[in-house]
């Protein structure tokens, strides 16, 4: 059984839920002793130190917690660009490479965390990142990663660019003025190029 005091925490949390330890202060006089007493008896689980969820439970077995609640309590900033590497694969240069973990561009934190059994890839950008996950900055992303890609062949991927829309493409190197490598402009400007040189033939 909990003690009193970690019953009247635990009433307080919501299943699915993370929550940080200054969240939860209001609701106990002794936090850190309930916290503890809640994690011993399975019905509270601590993803980092000082953030904690309340694990949630369907017919198929306990849920993960949202990937965007849980990196903003790890951050204690909603400044951040959360996504998976698998959405590369929508931009149409025939990518198949599934990834198991998400990628976090931020301001406060690099390296790999396991958060909740999830894996999460924090990076600090030198050339920053975009508010939004738009087609034009995955496709600038991809091209300023694409070392990082193990099955694909880069020469080859940067041959396909030049198939993309026209409108893509001038979005996107719109977009590597402010975030893309020397390289990727280099090549986003060239596929353009051709893009256009190909239709005015």
């Amino acid at each position: 059984m909990h003690t009193k005091s970690a019953q009247k925490l635990f009433s307080h949390l919501k299943p699915g839920v993370v929550y940080r330890r200054e969240d939860l202060l209001p609701y106990s006089t002794a936090v850190d002793r309930d916290l503890t007493t809640l994690t011993k008896q399975g019905v509270l689980q601590k993803v980092s130190p000082g953030v904690y969820c309340v694990p949630k439970k369907s017919r198929f077995g306990v849920l993960p917690p949202d990937p965007t609640s849980l990196v903003k309590a790890f951050l204690k900033d909603s400044q951040f660009l959360l996504f998976s590497p698998d959405a590369y694969n929508t931009l149409g240069l025939g990518l198949t490479q599934t990834y198991n973990k998400m990628i976090v561009y931020n301001r406060k934190r690099h390296g790999v965390f396991v958060l909740a059994n999830q894996e999460f890839d924090f990076r600090r950008p030198s050339y920053g990142f975009s508010k939004k996950l738009t087609p034009e900055f995955l496709l600038v992303d991809l091209l300023n990663h694409v070392n990082e890609l193990v099955d694909e062949d880069g020469e080859k991927l940067f041959d396909k660019v030049k198939y993309l829309s026209r409108s893509l493409l001038e979005k996107a190197l719109a977009c590597a003025k402010h975030y893309g490598k020397v390289k990727t402009k280099k090549i986003l400007r060239g596929a353009l190029n051709e893009s256009i040189s190909a239709r005015a033939a």
